[in-house]
């Protein structure tokens, strides 16, 4: 069973959420030869005050 995990930081909606999961199903799908039955995708959030990038965190760099 393949299984994907994506890293992001809060603040997706619910539909951007299931986009995103058909989309990499589908790829598994298409690359690993699997019905889409066995392929398992986890979303893992942070907040925005637990990541950072650059040394800083994201909840104190602007948005965009």
């Amino acid at each position: 069973m393949p299984e994907v995990y994506v890293y992001a930081v809060e603040g997706r909606t619910l539909d951007q959420k299931r986009a995103l999961v058909k989309d990499v199903t589908d790829a598994v799908v298409r690359h690993f030869k699997v019905k889409p039955e066995a392929v398992m995708v986890q979303i893992v959030e942070s907040s925005r005050e637990s990541k950072a990038k650059g040394g800083f965190l994201f909840s104190d760099r602007p948005p965009g």
